[in-house]
């Protein structure tokens, strides 16, 4: 009987200290089931941005992300509330997306990238020619902060394409003193067009390059990267990029600059 009731009452001491050792408060998703739903409404975010006419309202993106909330059996409250309080709480916001990130990259690289050579060649509007992975991260003690990118189409891009380079951003301070910087180029038969940007602030950003309505684009190629000698941060993070390709008046890119249908 003692020995059953000293059983018992360590259980009970481990239970204890397994919540008194708890970082995260009652009625907050922990961090292990905040990464696993934060990678699933990443991935939502992602089908709609790659199939937005099959999204054109709020109604069936919130029908979307109210799939995802099912799956993991919890109420859009409590991730709402969940996101507040990582948001006040930026030492463990920082390790839940860095959890998230290796997940999602430990995926990424055993896919691979896709090859430049197995891009978009056809005449499609709105067709997203992006090479690589969608996301980055820069960080003061890596060897190289940014990617590379280089497209060259079997057939060449029709004449006055509009290239779109987007992404979403966060972690940049005020205390930076460098920034990512953006290139984007397109080489045409006569000429070759380049456009520079700096990200100054966090959120959602698009980087247009516009070719001549008379020349066909041969190739599309540029960087993003971030001098790593600044030591004022932790990480910058970029995710969701995209490389648009819109045919030279596309009705595509109108509703994607305003948000709403043109039909």
């Amino acid at each position: 009987m003692r020995n059953r009731l000293y059983k018992y009452s360590f259980v009970i001491f481990l239970a204890a200290a397994a919540m008194s050792c708890s970082k995260v408060p009652k009625g907050i998703l922990p961090e292990k089931k905040m990464k696993d739903v934060l990678i699933d409404m990443q991935l939502a975010e992602n089908i709609i941005n790659e199939d937005y006419k099959t999204y054109p309202d709020s109604a069936r993106k919130i029908a979307l992300y109210q799939s995802v909330f099912r799956k993991h059996n919890i109420t859009q409250a409590v991730y709402d509330s969940s996101l507040v309080w990582y948001g006040q709480n930026l030492d463990m916001l920082i390790t839940v997306y860095d959890l998230a990130l290796n997940d999602v990259n430990k995926d990424i690289r055993e896919l691979g990238d896709i090859p430049a050579s197995a891009s978009l060649s056809d005449d499609q509007d709105s067709s997203n020619i992006w090479p690589r992975r969608s996301y980055l991260t820069f960080q003061p003690e890596a060897l190289f902060n940014g990617t590379t990118f280089d497209v060259e189409p079997e057939r060449e891009y029709l004449t006055g394409s509009v290239f779109v380079l987007s992404m979403h951003v966060w972690g940049i301070t005020q205390q930076m003193r460098y920034t990512p910087e953006v290139r984007i180029a397109a080489e045409t038969p006569d000429t070759t067009l380049i456009v520079n940007e700096k990200i100054t602030q966090d959120g959602y950003r698009e980087i247009i390059l516009r070719t001549p309505a008379v020349r066909r684009t041969r190739r599309i190629y540029g960087h993003i990267r971030m001098d790593n000698t600044d030591r004022n941060y932790y990480k910058v993070f970029i995710n969701n990029l995209r490389l648009t390709r819109y045919n030279y008046g596309s009705v595509a890119l109108k509703e994607a600059a305003t948000g709403e249908s043109m039909e």
